[in-house]
């Protein structure tokens, strides 16, 4: 049995880093608390894709390495995995999670979430992008430690389905 963290500390912890980051740090600068927030989860990315490919011969491509994220890294961070993988061949893949765990228990105030459709200018949806560094930082550095290093981005347009691009 390996070693686990309870989902609520993690929700916690998210939260609480989400927070001081981007009301106590730096509330007058938004793009350096995403850097920050992106910076960390990049860290936990890393380290944690050590931990489990210590035991696993080398990935031959991309789109192995890709897989390997989608199935057996999310299902180690949030017992399941990636709902979907798409690709445009061309070295984008979307990936997509259609419970992203840490956006299902917010909800967007009732005029900038409604139907699928989001305003991007509004506090919710700011609120919402912040959470989002920290997931795409670490699949930036559980790719980077795959040898793949890439930019990773999320769009939260159908809440609380996240959309995870690598190119």
């Amino acid at each position: 049995m390996g070693r686990e963290v309870s989902e609520s500390c993690m929700d916690g912890l998210v939260t609480e880093m989400v927070s001081l980051y981007s009301t106590r740090f730096y509330s007058n600068k938004p793009e350096i608390a995403a850097r920050r927030i992106e910076a960390i989860g990049y860290q936990v990315g890393h380290q944690l894709s050590e931990r489990y490919t210590v035991e696993r011969p080398r990935f031959t491509d991309h789109l192995e390495a890709i897989k390997f994220i989608c199935k057996d890294f999310w299902t180690e961070l949030f017992k399941k995995p990636i709902d979907n993988l798409k690709t445009n061949h061309r070295g984008t893949f979307v990936l997509q999670d259609n419970k992203f765990p840490w956006l299902s228990r917010m909800s967007g105030d009732g005029q900038s979430v409604e139907n699928g459709m989001q305003d991007p200018e509004s506090k919710a949806a700011q609120a919402m992008n912040m959470y989002l560094y920290f997931p795409c930082g670490i699949i930036r550095g559980a790719l980077s430690t795959l040898g793949i290093p890439c930019a990773v981005s999320a769009d939260i347009s159908s809440h609380p389905a996240c959309e995870y691009a690598r190119s």
